[in-house]
């Protein structure tokens, strides 16, 4: 790039490129179908350490990737190329003026094809010397310097590709979240889960408390509406005989979006017929501690969240010290509110307690917003009393039915029901329970969320009445189980946003 192209701003720079292309678009195709590699970059490297500094092979090599640098001294030309996070240098001789006119109209982040010999510079650099050049595809934008990097949180969310191609750490990251999914899925089918599909687009919304998304479908003309869970139709196909199944996908629910909250996110949800929620949570520690141990050599680590886009770079947030030894911590939800609250609250007497405790949290000065339904009151202070203490992986457990209407009833306590969720650093990445297969129980309980809807809570679930038929052909006893990936990730690769590991996260249009 030459100085005066450096002194130019983005359009600048992209109306000049494509001015140059014209003027030559007759005498080059910058933009060919197909270019035939013969060599990945790694085993370039590999040939080319071989061979003693100033010395160069005879064998002919192909391949392509994005130009990161360009030198020039005297009649060579020598350009960095990297693919595949692999970089090599390519050596180009003035003494072969088609390709060297070629090399005099390449730009930083060029994608460009070469054929060549490999050897070492004489400065000792392994490099491919370069016999054919081409330019596959012209970067007609300026691309942010690597040294410097991309700060700026907004481009780096709003344009990931950039991001991807200046913050290494960003593809990293990337590529840690591919790894923990792959982890997952092997986990499951080597417990012979079987892997499934069911639907995005539901004429109910169910499987967990939620608002959803609405569309419409022309052909069908009804109204449709974006998965909050996959829940309901997994268990369905209990029904129909698959005793073991799991699926890994996106859900989508239409609620706030914060440091740990997007719109659209990716779990994983299984199912296990003649198991319940307390084999699931000896699942969970299992293989928590397959991928922590995989990820991070060992069941502790220090989760360092770094906060993306700062002035000077990213910013570390307070280090906080994990350890996922099982058995994982238990703390019971009434058990740690009656102690909170000096109450004496039992399954039982749950539902008759809502003044009770709404009067108990307002002596404490806690805000609950309106409707104040007894689910909502007992979700503000859970949130206030026991999550803030769940900082290693802590499984909360001993929910009043009233909050798990897919839930089954404790055996051993009247008004629990068998459910847990896992807590991560005050968060939730996990929520399991033995699942309500009794078909008149469910109907009831859908029509007490009805209730809970017409007094104003939005994330009460619709009633069902095909699920409920589908539980009259006998759901055997079954344990359910789901995980938020996205969270897990953040954990496992030190970010503090949602945003850094989500590819493409919500934003508002830049205009």
């Amino acid at each position: 790039m030459t100085k005066i192209e450096k002194e130019m701003s983005d359009e600048e720079f992209f109306v000049y490129r494509m001015q140059q292309i014209e003027q030559m678009k007759d005498k080059t195709n910058f933009y060919p179908n197909k270019y035939d590699v013969t060599h990945q970059f790694s085993v370039l490297k590999s040939v080319a350490s071989e061979f003693e500094a100033g010395n160069k092979g005879t064998d002919q090599v192909r391949s392509a990737g994005r130009i990161l640098t360009i030198r020039g001294h005297g009649k060579l030309y020598f350009f960095d190329i990297e693919s595949d996070d692999v970089t090599i240098q390519l050596v180009v001789n003035k003494g072969s003026p088609e390709v060297y006119r070629v090399a005099d109209f390449i730009r930083r982040g060029d994608i460009v094809g070469f054929q060549g010999a490999c050897g070492k510079s004489k400065s000792g650099e392994p490099s491919v010397f370069v016999d054919d050049l081409k330019i596959l595809s012209p970067c007609l934008r300026v691309i942010p310097s690597s040294k410097s990097g991309l700060k700026d949180s907004e481009t780096i969310y709003r344009k990931r590709h950039l991001d991807l191609l200046v913050n290494k750490d960003s593809k990293e990251r990337f590529l840690s979240r591919t790894k923990i999914i792959s982890l997952i899925r092997n986990f499951f089918a080597s417990k012979d889960f079987v892997e499934v599909e069911t639907p995005m687009m539901n004429i109910i919304h169910g499987g967990a408390a939620a608002r959803p998304f609405k569309t419409y479908h022309n052909d069908l003309k009804l109204d449709l509406y974006m998965r909050i869970a996959p829940e309901l139709y997994l268990k369905k196909l209990v029904v129909g005989g698959f005793n073991r199944v799991f699926e890994i996908g996106k859900n989508f629910r239409n609620e706030g979006i914060d440091l740990t909250h997007n719109p659209e996110f990716t779990s994983v949800e299984a199912y296990f017929a003649y198991a319940d929620y307390q084999d699931f949570m000896k699942i969970t520690e299992e293989l928590l501690g397959v991928i922590v141990t995989t990820m991070k050599g060992g069941l502790k680590f220090s989760y360092e969240p770094k906060k993306r886009g700062g002035e000077k770079g990213d910013v570390t947030c307070n280090k906080v010290d994990l350890d996922f030894t099982a058995p994982f911590k238990r703390l019971d939800i009434l058990e740690e509110i009656n102690k909170e609250l000096n109450l004496n609250l039992t399954g039982e007497s749950i539902n008759h307690s809502l003044d009770e405790l709404i009067k108990a949290a307002e002596a404490r000065n806690l805000v609950i917003e309106e409707p104040k339904t007894l689910n909502r009151v007992l979700d503000k202070l859970i949130g206030e009393y026991l999550e803030p203490r769940c900082i290693n992986p802590t499984f909360i457990v001993g929910f009043p039915t009233i909050m798990s209407p897919l839930a089954k009833e404790d055996r051993n306590r009247k008004g629990i029901t068998e459910r847990f969720e896992l807590f991560v650093c005050e968060k939730e990445i996990c929520n399991s329970y033995t699942e309500l297969n009794i078909p008149s129980v469910q109907k009831e309980r859908f029509l007490g969320q009805i209730a809970a809807k017409e007094a104003g809570d939005l994330e009460a679930m619709p009633i069902d009445e095909d699920f409920c038929k589908a539980l009259e052909y006998a759901l055997p006893p079954t344990g359910g189980w789901g995980m938020g990936i996205d969270r897990l990730v953040m954990y496992l690769t030190n970010a503090a946003n949602i945003r850094d590991v989500i590819f493409f996260p919500a934003m508002r249009p830049e205009n």
